[in-house]
């Protein structure tokens, strides 16, 4: 028999969610062949076999597990599989019901006496302790504790109601698990990075339809963020700081290839994928990734092993109406991007005449202990001549 063990997926979480098993409890199973999804802060982790058996599972989806704990056992051929105690309900959190309830929401109904209609009521298929108990709401006991009645729950989406609004601290809002995590990276970054912001105006009025012929030729789809990626992490050799990790802060390590991290945000909480080796390869494999990161974002599917190693950032702003954004500078990075929307701008020409260009606000968010305003400035000028005159080649 093998014990099938929670890795250590990152130095971020203390526990794990389990959202999938993959094989089912008695299936026999060959090394290498998935067997569970784990759900962190920000990705989804899949664990595979170890070795050839059958699987018997210990823990119910929906249960939180921690780094190191057992949650399956792999029996070996001829041990047989009915001599294996299965797991007690209580072991597993398994119920009746058909929704995921996580291992923290059943013990804040056991706590507050929450009835499975009332948690149906929420129309969650994934029922959290968030979603019951509002941060820091008193529940009752011993030792002066405040002793809370359930109001009736109608159909709602949102949290169960512990207290009167006049009696708890008045309607809290948690954010999602993805949101803390953000948190957590720009708390780091204000407390950790002297960062400094550089913003340039750039004429994109040539690269649209380039994009576009570029879209029909290569069959991917290409747009400015696609454009410059490519010209970003062409710039790696002329500007190693820019991409450089931070040991101490002195002194900095240079990379030897552009890895670049784009925001992907489609409603379910913001991800920074990364694009590997952006300055080597061609156009189309990047306009790929870039597609294949707004899938995943739409199933909440990606993997930690896509979101780190990145070396600088590239925020988007879609909004036209949103004409400059500062972004934060990760901690382990020197320099973050932020490119803007194109919006119409009316120009005079050397003639004397005004024609309406397309323009966008590109920004520079730059550690200033390694980058001055002056080489902020031509990076962001090398950036904006690839933009301006699109397939040439230079940067």
């Amino acid at each position: 028999m093998t014990e099938v063990r929670v890795p250590k997926l990152n130095n971020n979480d203390a526990s794990y969610l389990l959202v999938e098993w993959e094989a089912k409890d008695g299936q026999a199973v060959r090394a290498g062949e998935p067997l569970a999804v784990l759900e962190t802060s920000k990705a989804a982790e899949e664990l595979t076999a170890e070795r050839d058996g059958t699987l018997r599972h210990l823990l119910q989806v929906g249960a939180e597990c921690s780094p190191g704990q057992v949650i399956a056992r792999l029996l070996s051929a001829g041990e047989d599989p009915a001599a294996d105690p299965a797991p007690s309900p209580a072991e597993t959190g398994a119920g009746q019901e058909e929704l995921v309830i996580t291992a923290p929401a059943r013990r804040a109904m056991a706590e507050y006496g929450i009835s499975m209609d009332q948690v149906r009521a929420l129309g969650r298929k994934v029922v959290r302790r968030a979603d019951l108990v509002p941060p820091h709401t008193p529940h009752g006991g011993t030792g002066g504790a405040v002793s809370v009645t359930l109001p009736p729950i109608e159909p709602m989406r949102g949290t169960v109601p512990l207290t009167p609004p006049d009696l708890d601290d008045s309607h809290l809002i948690e954010p999602s698990r993805a949101q803390r995590r953000t948190a957590e990276v720009v708390e780091r970054s204000h407390r950790e990075i002297p960062a400094s912001f550089t913003v340039m105006r750039v004429d994109v009025t040539d690269a649209l339809p380039f994009a576009r012929a570029e879209t029909k030729r290569l069959r991917a789809l290409i747009g400015l963020p696609e454009l410059l990626v490519q010209a970003t992490g062409r710039l790696l050799d002329r500007f190693p700081l820019f991409f450089a990790t931070p040991v101490d802060g002195r002194r900095a390590r240079r990379a030897t290839t552009a890895e670049v991290g784009v925001t992907v945000d489609v409603g379910g909480g913001m991800y920074v994928p990364v694009v590997r080796d952006a300055g080597r390869r061609p156009l189309d494999e990047i306009a790929r990734d870039l597609a294949g990161f707004r899938k995943t974002a739409l199933g909440g599917t990606f993997r930690e092993r896509d979101l780190v190693g990145g070396n600088i950032m590239l925020t988007l702003h879609t909004d036209t109406s949103v004409i400059t954004a500062i972004p934060i500078v990760f901690p382990g990075q020197i320099c973050a991007l932020s490119l803007g929307a194109p919006r119409p701008e009316v120009v005079e020409t050397r003639e004397g005449a005004f024609v309406t260009r397309k323009v966008i606000s590109l920004g520079l968010a730059y550690d200033h202990r390694f980058v001055n305003g002056r080489d902020a400035a031509e990076f962001l000028g090398a950036l904006r001549s690839a933009l301006e005159k699109p397939g040439n080649g230079d940067v």
